[in-house]
């Protein structure tokens, strides 16, 4: 027998009402928050960065490929990773879908990540991927743009994360060993190497052979990305997790 309230019908459709009320308050603000977001005010980006692609080394105006927009997904894959982060994964197993339509909405998408661009076409492969990918490797991007801590940085425990200094560090013995045994089971490294990257998203916008840097977010503020999470929130039993639950997509068993 279920723990759960029960009621009727016409009980449900009451608490269904006063509920879609909250909801549609939800989605104007939501609103809200997105005109907000353009609004921001725009940041040249003068740096001239590098990337590996399919196609060979390309400059961040070559991403948006005659486009107007460009969209990054900071995808979690260091140099020292043996395979992207499943968090990350699961995001990017929705890219496939509507990356055709943003590309004909003059907004290109592309993942980014800092391991080797031969490491991210093997792992795409694996993943049976085909939405642009580059390896930042080399360059100041992720740096720059809030997604790659630096060992110096790390070290004094002020690491810059989601416009915040954060220590990423563990607090105890014990906590290291446990997060070490963590990373060491999702992408075969230590936690610092593991944690050392972060994930986010970052717009850029082409006007007169100029790039800007619009918008970026991380942490919570990309659930919106994450499509899975936005089923499981209509879910009878919700996001209902104890920890991450989640595997890449091809680790499920069958």
């Amino acid at each position: 027998m279920t723990t759960h309230q029960t009621g009727t019908r016409e009980e449900w459709l009451t608490a269904r009402l006063e509920l879609l009320d909250a909801e549609k308050e939800l989605t104007r603000r939501a609103d809200e928050l997105a005109r907000r977001r353009q609004q921001l005010p725009w940041v040249r980006v003068d740096k001239d960065y590098r990337f590996e692609t399919a196609e060979g080394p390309a400059s961040l105006a070559d991403l948006f490929g005659g486009r107007s927009q460009l969209m990054i997904y900071h995808f979690m894959f260091g140099p020292d990773y043996t395979a992207g982060c499943p968090s990350c994964s699961s995001i990017a197993d929705g890219f496939n879908g509507f990356e055709v339509h943003l590309a004909n909405h003059d907004v290109a998408l592309w993942a980014v990540s800092r391991a080797p661009y031969a490491q991210l076409a093997e792992y795409k492969a694996r993943m049976g991927w085909s939405f642009p990918w580059a390896s930042s490797n080399g360059s100041d991007f992720n740096s720059d743009f809030g997604v790659a801590v630096t060992k110096q940085e790390w070290e004094s425990g002020l690491a810059r994360y989601n416009f915040a200094d954060q220590d990423l560090r563990p607090g105890t013995d014990e906590e290291q060993r446990s997060l070490d045994g963590f990373a060491q089971s999702i992408v075969d490294t230590d936690w610092q190497t593991y944690r050392r990257e972060g994930p986010g998203m970052s717009s850029f916008a082409l006007q007169d052979g100029t790039v800007f840097h619009t918008y970026s977010a991380y942490s919570r503020g990309l659930d919106g990305l994450w499509g899975m999470y936005q089923w499981l929130d209509r879910a009878p039993l919700g996001r209902n997790e104890d920890g991450m639950w989640f595997r890449r997509h091809d680790e499920y068993a069958q």
